[in-house]
């Protein structure tokens, strides 16, 4: 038994899911574990139950199906027992985008914005009326660069680090801390999906790796946390020249470069 919130983990069936199962378990907090993958689950959950005596309930969800995010929206709304949500499912495409499907493309978007937002909005209202609670939310650095060639991986991604800081900033004088993680090239099985041999590309980061950073960031109570970028400097001066900007936005005429003589 433990007096710790459980944490609710979405795409914990492999990768950075499940070294997030593996890691919270260790430090004595009860599961929820949702994926596709019952069985894979049912492996990991046998495995940290042996190895950290805690609860662990499995959850089988699509959540790019109305009703399995159904299910966890429930789940995350009725169950007090939750705390933390780590929002990590997700998915990619092959391909460019004038050659992937519309519906292909839908379904990515689904996963990756409408699941997460709705997972976020399921919990954030019981968290912030008990005070305290956590949502983490995993992005990518393809969010913050169109130069990587992903648009709609990468669209889905800028949203996720937009709503994750607006929402930190609204719910963190509630009690309700939000944590947007960055990773760059992570060894995961996210990359089968895009096509490509993940031992074909440089500067791969190991899932432990990651993990044990974003939840380093975690402690800290970072509102992003970039596992790759070693210079955090680089980082602060891109928020500070974006907040630099926010005075400027409040003007009822037109710049000056984009005035033309009658």
């Amino acid at each position: 038994m433990t007096n710790k919130p459980s944490v609710l983990v979405t795409g914990a069936s492999t990768g950075i899911g499940a070294g997030y199962a593996e890691r919270f378990a260790k430090r004595g907090h009860n599961l929820v574990l949702v994926a596709r993958n019952e069985a894979r689950m049912g492996v990991l959950a046998d495995r940290l139950r042996s190895e950290t005596g805690v609860a662990i309930d499995i959850v089988p969800a699509d959540l790019s199906d109305p009703g399995g995010r159904a299910t966890v929206e429930a789940r995350l709304r009725d169950d007090a027992g939750i705390g933390i949500l780590i929002n990590n499912a997700g998915t990619t495409l092959a391909a460019t985008f004038l050659d992937q499907e519309t519906d292909d493309i839908e379904r990515l978007v689904t996963l990756n914005t409408t699941a997460l937002v709705r997972l976020a909005h399921a919990v954030a209202p019981r968290l912030a009326r008990q005070g305290e609670g956590a949502i983490v939310n995993i992005g990518s650095v393809v969010g913050l660069a169109p130069e990587f060639g992903m648009p709609v991986y990468g669209a889905t991604k800028a949203f996720v680090l937009h709503l994750s800081q607006a929402l930190n900033l609204q719910l963190g004088p509630q009690g309700v801390y939000v944590q947007a993680v960055l990773p760059a090239t992570t060894r995961t099985e996210i990359w089968d999906h895009a096509g490509v041999d993940v031992d074909t590309l440089r500067a791969v980061m190991e899932v432990d790796d990651l993990v044990d950073a974003a939840l380093s960031g975690f402690d800290q109570r970072e509102s992003v946390t970039i596992p790759p970028l070693h210079d955090v400097g680089q980082w602060e001066a891109f928020e500070a020249a974006r907040q630099a900007m926010l005075s400027g936005f409040a003007q009822s005429q037109p710049a000056e470069r984009y005035r033309t003589d009658a």
